[in-house]
């Protein structure tokens, strides 16, 4: 949000609130369901946990969501969020009894469902030494499809000790189960392209021998096709134990996100694609890449698809067990270098000098370092009010950290007042290289101080500062550069952190508590975030104006920040929603850090009471109305699994 404000606090938990529905701060590989500095809840009985959670406000919600749910689904629904609710206090987790479950009745109707097209979709399977029970899981849950038109291909590359494999897939008599028996095993990618190459359907689905789908997966994935016209389409799913029966953790993921994809393999599963497009990206799986096979697939699907479409429900069951990817990518040191490969492949064909490390500390995350093209200009712009001390701070950060020479920096002084200030001022323009100062007079309008300061710039780029940042990592402004350099690129922000080390910002997802809320903010600063999100690059609806870049042409083209409707709050998310409007996406990386003092200088205008919170309230008011239909559809890349009340990613 803008910079020099602190969010409302509405975005807090509220009373009625489940306690056990925030998320875990391990990253994509961690136990769910359990807040930042709480112990996860032992089980309880259900009479326990009914003395425990006897909260009257909790309880009249439920018995509210009770009779929505019998209005809309009858009993069989009520049953259904009942065991989900009753899953929740005993044992602080549920996965079976989500609203994205079926109801038998909701299966029924999918199957007598006849859609305008009815495409015939080929689900591809490789076995290898598969255990029957996870055989036999996984062909019931394909053959249990509420969208009948579809094959099973199977390709067994088993040893010759586990002909029962094959034994066991004959006993099938459906006619829709295609069974190709390999001489030998050349690896999971050759395998893969042989099942390709038998499928005869117009989409291609990949599941793994030992995984399962939900019984609507495939309907929804004909439902996208025919309503969104998908040639691209992947889902939400669930890693459980290897009895399928206790959960391991969510993976709720946003819509397409490239330089997310880049930072680790959020899509996976389930993922469905036509066959044209496959064509189209160059055949079947790679066997270079094999480790990290589908994820260079992935990549390539999604450069040449032309509708993307993310079914935000959970569609897939990943069984984690000894040996699978799902327990522990860390131990296939050659899955993660293959991963790195097949991001430099795509650097590559798109054109994108760079280079991909690994990160070791979030196994199946990465890094992309962006060559800078030339040497252009950068203008750093600061407004400031006093506080010398706090842009000292700011400046010598700046100057130490920035890892890049050739930029300028404008401070614009705003009516201070004190003699303090004027001595720096003086100290700084030879203290500092490429500083200087321009005055605005008006009183304090943020998004026009820093308009005004843009016509003195002479920079390519422009980096909107706070005077109350201090950088904490080298060579941020490159960092952030090697972004605003890509023509697709919008906006780029950094992670920020308050002093005691939580997460302040690291990106702005729209709608949280009814407006615009920070992702993760409150998570500890050693935490790789859900799914690695505070650890990776992301694509975001917006960054924070307090350590923003753009490229300058993109901020005369809008017209710069909105200084009529959003004077001090709001004007840079509303600034970076125009810019995605523009058909540019902004981007918050993790490697340009610093702590943000936030609205030390200023003081919170959300709470101030007066002018400067009745200002702040109808600038939030405004927000609210011009981008009324973007928070009702909700943010893409925010997933609406997670609650809208608060910024710690804790589930509905």
């Amino acid at each position: 949000m803008q910079q020099t404000e602190n969010q409302p606090n509405e975005n807090n938990m509220s009373e009625n609130e489940d306690i056990y529905s925030q998320k875990s701060d391990d990253g994509a590989k961690g136990s769910p369901a359990k807040a930042p500095d709480e112990q996860p809840p032992e089980q309880d009985s259900i009479g326990k946990a009914i003395k425990r959670n006897a909260n009257p406000k909790r309880w009249f919600n439920l018995f509210g969501r009770a009779a929505k749910e019998a209005q809309k689904n009858g009993m069989e629904g009520v049953a259904r969020e009942a065991r989900y609710r009753i899953d929740l206090m005993t044992k602080g987790e549920s996965w079976q009894f989500r609203a994205d479950v079926p109801l038998k009745k909701e299966l029924r109707a999918q199957k007598n469902e006849v859609f305008d097209y009815m495409p015939f979709i080929s689900v591809v399977v490789p076995l290898y030494n598969t255990p029957l029970p996870y055989l036999k899981e996984m062909i019931k849950s394909v053959l249990a499809q509420s969208y009948q038109n579809f094959e099973l291909v199977l390709v067994d590359a088993s040893g010759p000790a586990y002909t029962n494999v094959g034994e066991t897939v004959k006993k099938y008599s459906d006619r829709r189960i295609l069974l190709c028996k390999l001489s030998q095993n050349s690896g999971i990618a050759a395998n893969t392209n042989i099942g390709f190459g038998e499928a005869s359907g117009d989409y291609i689905a990949l599941l793994d021998h030992d995984d399962k789908l939900s019984p609507n997966a495939l309907y929804e994935v004909v439902k996208a096709i025919n309503e969104q016209k998908a040639d691209f389409i992947y889902s939400d799913e669930i890693v459980l134990d290897d009895t399928m029966k206790n959960l391991g953790e969510y993976h709720f993921k946003p819509d397409f996100s490239p330089d997310t994809l880049r930072g680790c393999n959020y899509i996976t599963h389930l993922s469905v694609f036509s066959k044209e497009l496959l064509a189209e990206a160059g055949g079947g799986e790679q066997t270079e890449f094999n480790g990290a096979q589908d994820y260079d697939l992935i990549l390539r699907l999604t450069e040449k698809a032309k509708s993307i479409v993310h079914i935000p429900k959970v569609l897939y069951y990943w069984r984690r067990h000894a040996g699978s990817t799902a327990e522990d990518i860390s131990a296939k040191p050659y899955a993660i270098e293959a991963g790195a490969a097949a991001i430099r492949a795509q650097l590559d064909r798109l054109g994108l000098p760079g280079a991909v490390s690994a990160l070791p500390k979030h196994p199946g995350a990465y890094r992309v370092h962006y060559n800078i093209k030339g040497a252009p200009l950068v203008t750093v712009i600061i407004p400031n009010k006093d506080h010398a001390d706090d842009l000292k701070r700011c400046l010598d950060s700046l100057y130490k950290y920035a890892g890049y020479d050739n930029f300028e920096v404008i401070v614009v002084e705003n009516n201070s007042t004190e003699r303090k200030t004027m001595q720096f001022y003086n100290n700084a323009r030879t203290a500092y290289k490429n500083l200087r100062f321009v005055q605005y007079k008006g009183e304090f309008n943020y998004s026009a101080i820093n308009n005004y300061a843009v016509k003195f710039s002479r920079g390519e780029y422009i980096l909107l500062l706070n005077n109350d940042i201090e950088f904490l990592s080298g060579s941020f402004m490159r960092e952030m550069l090697g972004y605003a350099q890509r023509k697709d690129i919008g906006a780029v922000g950094a992670k920020l952190y308050y002093p005691d080390d939580t997460i302040q910002h690291a990106g702005v997802f729209i709608g949280l508590g009814g407006s615009a809320g920070h992702n993760h903010k409150g998570h500890p600063r050693t935490s790789g975030g859900d799914m690695y999100r505070l650890a990776t690059a992301q694509n975001m609806s917006a960054v924070t104006g307090a350590c923003m870049m753009v490229r300058r042409a993109y901020y005369n083209a809008l017209g710069g920040l909105d200084e009529k409707n959003f004077a001090i709050a709001y004007n840079d998310v509303d600034f970076c929603l125009r810019l995605r409007a523009k058909g540019v996406k902004n981007v918050m990386t993790p490697f340009a850090t610093a702590y943000h003092y936030e609205s030390k200088s200023r003081g919170d205008d959300t709470k101030a009471g007066g002018e400067k919170q009745a200002r702040y309230e109808r600038e939030r008011e405004a927000f609210r109305r011009k981008y009324a239909p973007l928070i009702e559809a909700g943010d893409p890349y925010y997933n609406p699994h997670f609650t809208l009340l608060y910024e710690n990613y804790g589930y509905k």
